[in-house]
């Protein structure tokens, strides 16, 4: 079994930045893609970005292209994003995701099987 633990979420002003953390943990775990996703009160779940968890693949949603940057450490079984030049409509709970198996998907929360608790975002104007 993986657990994933988030940290780094918080209240920051419009055009600031924060940067998540998600460490994995777990005996014998293999994962192919790490992902996060947010989720704002009254919407679903939204795809945010995702890193493959070999090799220097990256993701992202449209509406955080150019602002936000994943990364991952192997060594801490960690992945990271940073997130800058926030906006309010980027308030939300961030979910960090894993895939512990091929999926045709990174962007369909259906092909994480690992999932964290969140953390929460907030962007005041």
């Amino acid at each position: 079994q993986v657990q994933l633990v988030e940290s780094g979420g918080g209240l920051v002003q419009a055009g600031g930045s924060l940067r998540l953390s998600c460490a994995a943990s777990g005996r014998g775990f293999s994962i192919y893609v790490m992902g996060w996703f947010r989720q704002a009160p009254g919407k679903e779940r939204e795809f945010v970005a995702a890193h493959s968890w070999s090799g220097a693949s990256t993701y992202y949603a449209d509406s955080v292209k150019g602002r936000f940057t994943i990364s991952r450490d192997n060594a801490k079984n960690t992945v990271y994003l940073q997130m800058n030049s926030l906006k309010p409509e980027d308030t939300a709970v961030y979910y960090c995701a894993g895939q512990g198996r091929s999926y045709y998907s990174t962007s369909d929360p259906r092909g994480y099987n690992y999932w964290g608790q969140g953390t929460q975002v907030t962007v005041s104007s």
